[in-house]
């Protein structure tokens, strides 16, 4: 039956999801394709700033699936009702306008993916703008990039208040955020030290991954949001794996079913790219 699902899906598309939309496949449309060879159609665009963040470069690689911009949007603005007078959240690269090729990145094509830079603080824990792109150790520390003898922190307050908000958002369906492995456990030894629900802390230990074949990610977080199933069917790729908690399958006959299985399979599953490839 998965043969004869993706059979359907060259058949009825053409043949090639990661192609632009065109006069003989006019059902494509949003995130079209797989993260790193794709397109993008309908774009948001993210403003310069907003409640609780800012833009980190001056660029038009702003542009994202309609929602994911507001999964950002709504998260930063969570992270600073929720720790009032700190820094802003630091965003990095969405997408081009209509997605493809990217500088910087050999991902973020389809506007599914974001940039987040870390929140930091001092060794002693005061809250400060993050310097940039720098890489905490295991121990949550990292050198300035620009004062040898200076030192910034994980901030592992507001960075855990921001995974919180990006894995409950109605919005994001986060797919995955990567991050390098010690820092997550100093996010989930913190969330269980407060007493958070294990429910949730387990969501976000599920989404959170450092990716094997790509930079670790000890600099910033990496989101990429899940395609859903319209999506799937409108072209949207990489789509797997289908976490329980996002939106539930549509009622659909059992052909059109196993169809949106199959688009939303691991992509190892059906002998194709890593589901993580290609990140940055």
């Amino acid at each position: 039956m998965r043969s004869l699902a993706l059979g359907l899906v060259t058949a009825l598309l053409g043949g090639c999801f990661s192609g632009s939309p065109t006069p003989l496949a006019p059902g494509l449309s949003g995130a079209v394709g797989l993260p790193h060879r794709g397109v993008l159609t309908g774009a948001a665009k993210l403003p310069d700033r907003g409640p609780g963040f800012t833009r980190f470069r001056n660029d038009d690689v702003r542009w994202g699936h309609p929602r994911l911009v507001s999964a950002i949007e709504a998260a930063a603005a969570d992270v600073a009702r929720r720790r009032p007078g700190g820094p802003a959240l630091l965003v990095g690269d969405l997408a081009e306008r209509r997605g493809g090729a990217s500088p910087r990145h050999r991902s973020h094509r389809t506007g599914r993916d974001v940039d987040l830079l870390l929140f930091t603080t001092t060794p002693s824990g005061a809250p400060i703008p993050s310097p940039g792109f720098v890489r905490f150790g295991g121990d949550g520390l990292a050198k300035h990039p620009k004062k040898d003898d200076r030192f910034v922190r994980f901030d592992v307050v507001r960075n855990w208040l921001l995974v919180r908000a990006l894995v409950e958002s109605p919005h994001a369906e986060a797919q995955w955020i990567f991050l390098s492995r010690p820092l997550e456990a100093l996010l989930v030894e913190h969330a269980l030290a407060r007493g958070e629900d294990p429910e949730l802390v387990w969501h976000a230990e599920t989404v959170l991954l450092q990716p094997s074949d790509s930079a670790a990610h000890d600099d910033h977080f990496h989101v990429r949001i899940a395609c859903r199933p319209s999506e799937a069917v409108a072209g949207c790729e990489g789509g797997g794996p289908w976490w329980p908690w996002l939106a539930a399958l549509p009622a659909l006959a059992a052909p059109e079913r196993e169809l949106v299985h199959a688009l939303l399979a691991p992509a190892e599953e059906l002998g194709g790219d890593r589901p993580e490839a290609a990140l940055r």
